[in-house]
């Protein structure tokens, strides 16, 4: 079915994108595979070519492009390589320039928005810590203003944070009103290298291995006022206005990835013989790659609509939630059949059908689990 969302210029940049994972991405895939880790030389290279400046303004290093498709297009062409570089790069480039752009002050944008925009600054968003999985309003890391008002001793720890382990900012949510619940939330960007903070080691995970998730660690650091990102009690409440993008962009990542697996499945189908015939011309193949197909066309005109409306500033968090939740089901049902059409190859790492599998498994948690996503949607039912 023929798509209406995108116009010359994000072909173009679709192209753009295309080009950068052949020359840049594609020799380096088994070699960031092994490092647990995308190379930074990669990050500058993305940088370069604009791929992270798209929702920062000019004077900082950015496109200034006040259209949302822009970063669904990159999304889609690097999901189509893999999922996980396209997780990190989505954090980078979607989910936290938003926060500095909307949130910082000038003196703020000024000092880290043009390093994001160049790669040459690494950033991540801390929320997720070992207790309290998809209960932002539980969080129990801690931030306390020091006697004299110019500073906050942070202490605390985070868990399974994309671009974690080679983070340069990171944007961390911590309480520091403990008698006011989820009003009582602020955000800090805590910077590599304060006494304190530490990296910590990359976690061993099912999938994604090119993804250096890792867990954080805040010690009695000092983090200087001018560190802190909006104004105190309002973390909350920012966190929850910009999930319906990272949620969007999720959506757009996981049609994109489990479309790219089931068009090399269905040519892998009609190469593949057994019986002395094709396989995918036995009858029950041939229906269920028509099944499969159809799903992943209507998941993708569904999130779409998403993503223009948000392109336009009229996605609400409830189809957010929709779009997340169901692109990651089909992409996981979608998946999971092109494994078993591959028979014994589908479970071999070399296969990239196997490691997309595997990868996939992932999205019906993270971005809040595929249940809390339901529970939104239910809310806003009235149930």
């Amino acid at each position: 079915m023929p798509r209406h969302l995108y116009d010359a210029d994000h072909e173009a940049v679709r192209a753009s994108a295309r080009e950068f994972v052949a020359r840049t991405l594609a020799p380096r895939a088994e070699q960031m595979i092994a490092d647990k880790v995308i190379d930074r030389e990669v990050w500058r290279e993305a940088g370069k070519q604009g791929f992270f400046g798209f929702d920062i303004p000019e004077e900082f290093g950015g496109a200034g492009v006040d259209d949302y498709r822009f970063n669904a297009v990159v999304a889609e062409e690097m999901s189509r390589f893999n999922a996980a570089t396209s997780s990190c790069f989505g954090i980078h480039s979607d989910v936290c320039p938003p926060y500095i752009v909307d949130l910082g002050t000038e003196e703020q944008k000024q000092r880290w928005l043009p390093g994001i925009a160049s790669g040459d600054l690494v950033i991540g968003i801390a929320m997720t810590e070992p207790s309290g999985g998809s209960d932002l309003a539980a969080l129990k890391t801690t931030a306390v203003r020091e006697a004299d008002g110019e500073g906050w001793v942070l202490n605390g720890s985070k868990t399974f944070i994309t671009n974690g382990y080679q983070a340069d900012l990171v944007i961390v949510a911590a309480r520091t009103d403990p008698s006011r619940g989820a009003k009582g939330i602020t955000l800090f960007v805590v910077e590599r290298g304060m006494p304190g903070f530490v990296n910590g080691r990359k976690l061993d995970k099912v999938g994604m291995p090119e993804s250096d998730t890792a867990e954080l660690f805040f010690e009695d650091v000092r983090v200087p006022d001018e560190n802190r990102l909006g104004e105190p009690g309002m973390g909350f409440v920012a966190m929850m206005q910009r999930l319906p993008q990272e949620r969007v962009g999720a959506a757009v990542s996981n049609v994109a990835h489990a479309k790219a697996i089931l068009e090399e499945t269905i040519e892998y189908a009609k190469q593949r013989k057994a019986f002395g015939q094709a396989i995918g011309t036995f009858q029950h193949n041939k229906f269920l790659l028509a099944e499969l197909v159809t799903k992943i066309e209507v998941a993708e005109a569904y999130v779409d609509d998403c993503v223009l409306a948000h392109s336009r500033h009229e996605l609400s968090a409830v189809d957010a939630a929709k779009a997340k939740w169901w692109s990651a089901s089909v992409q996981n049902d979608v998946l999971d059949h092109c494994v078993q059409l591959h028979g014994g190859y589908g479970f071999m790492n070399e296969y990239r059908v196997a490691r997309a599998w595997r990868d996939a498994r992932v999205t019906k948690i993270w971005a809040g689990s595929n249940e809390i996503m339901k529970e939104l949607i239910g809310r806003d039912l009235g149930l």
